[in-house]
């Protein structure tokens, strides 16, 4: 490392102090469950979905705009966001009676706008795609004099979002390996600021997911790297790029950056759901799919896995849960062609009957070359593993009458089973 660096653990401990009566210290969670599955000696989750607002980004807005002269509180902030940044710097300014303004892609889900709004923010719908909102917000900012308050490219945001480091310090002394989630790279920034001062061995390794990889290639080659664009399910961290205050921040301090699959981010956040008792949304989750997948070797240590955000649309979850379990191999989406209408009873009896549940079945699409005296349907079948719903699927194969088109099975991503 040289020269001096944009963020300190000094300015780490000097946002503490400014969060101390306004953030929640979120809860450290140790799962067995989770040890037994990566081969760690323990595993704790850093519950930032329990945070106010739902993820970390208050630390990061409340710790710059706490920091703002009076006159550029009495202007007014404004921000560009479609998600968590979004309502970080609404409850920021409702708590220093700062005036805000985010600007919004049209994209953006109602529950979110509603979300912010109820905070105190006024909200402007303009863009298809979050860059034109970030500069419409940058327009805006300039014409009326407002103070922009970027979700992550700043000194203050990325000492804020530090103080996660800083509790991981004290809740998990013990620590080995910490797993981040990166998107513009402000969390990890701040994070592995604040554990490296105090302890240098300790691991800070950041996670991506496959559609938006950019941060590793950026640390390896010395320069930021950007994409064309990008593609995954997780929203949050669809980041193109590091900016030079984050990038700065996390060279010489990231360990390591691990790309992760989709399907792995899902059957993550249908893990959590069923196992922690947590609703992550899938940025919140990709650390955990990295130390389930086994791309980190943490044989015998103790790890950490920040949940960064639980701010998901509920039918977005319910059906990135589904897609968790069909990845996990406990949810098969069997095509099948009957010879009769009432042989449905059959097939409920003989998935019930092997300790399965059949949980949706609908008509099917005829395909060419299908036997026009039989009928295509779509099932749904719920097991506990691949074993398992072989068992059924095979039982299903068995009955008169009924044909398995396609067995619409996939096997566990982790390679783990019940």
């Amino acid at each position: 490392m040289s020269g001096e660096r944009p963020v300190s653990v000094g300015d780490v401990e000097a946002a503490r102090e400014r969060l101390g009566e306004v953030v929640h210290r979120t809860p450290l969670d140790r799962s067995t469950t989770f040890a037994w599955m990566s081969g760690a000696r323990s595993v704790g989750l850093k519950l930032e979905n329990a945070q106010r607002t739902g993820s970390f980004k208050i630390r990061g807005a409340y710790n710059c705009m706490a920091q703002l002269s009076e006159g550029q509180r009495e202007r007014g902030v404004i921000t560009a966001s479609a998600g968590n940044h979004a309502q970080g710097v609404a409850l920021a300014g409702d708590l220093l009676g700062i005036e805000t303004t985010v600007v919004v892609p049209e994209i953006t889900p109602a529950a979110k706008i509603a979300a912010t709004r109820g905070y105190g923010a006024g909200v402007v719908v303009e863009g298809d795609i979050y860059e034109r909102s970030y500069e419409h917000a940058l327009e805006l900012a300039e014409r009326d004099g407002l103070e922009f308050v970027h979700p992550f490219d700043d000194e203050r945001v990325i000492a804020g979002q530090g103080t996660v480091g800083l509790e991981l310090l004290e809740q998990y002394p013990e620590l080995d390996t910490v797993l981040v989630a990166i998107g513009g790279g402000g969390l990890i920034g701040g994070i592995a600021t604040a554990l490296k001062a105090q302890d240098p061995d300790v691991r800070v390794v950041g996670v991506q997911p496959e559609g938006a990889a950019h941060a590793g290639r950026s640390l390896e080659k010395g320069e930021i790297h950007e994409l064309e664009g990008v593609d995954t399910v997780a929203d949050g961290i669809a980041d193109t790029r590091l900016l030079e205050t984050t990038f700065e921040t996390m060279r010489g301090r990231v360990d390591g950056v691990v790309a992760v699959s989709d399907g792995a981010i899902a059957a993550a956040t249908a893990l959590l759901a069923e196992r922690a008792k947590t609703v992550a949304e899938p940025a919140g989750a990709a650390p955990l799919a990295v130390l389930l997948s086994g791309a980190v070797d943490v044989e015998g240590e103790d790890v950490a896995v920040v949940i960064s955000g639980g701010n998901a649309d509920l039918t977005d979850h319910a059906e990135l849960v589904e897609r968790g379990l069909v990845e996990l191999g406990r949810y098969a989406t069997p095509s099948v062609a009957v010879s009769n209408r009432s042989r449905v009873g059959a097939i409920a009896e003989a998935v019930a009957g092997r300790g399965a549940k059949l949980a949706d079945v609908g008509s099917g699409q005829p395909r060419p070359g299908d036997d026009p005296n039989r009928h295509p349907m779509e099932l749904a079948v719920e097991g506990n593993g691949p074993e398992h719903l072989r068992e059924v699927l095979d039982a299903l194969e068995e009955l008169d009458g009924v044909r398995v088109v396609e067995r619409g099975l996939e096997t566990d991503p982790f390679g783990a089973t019940d």
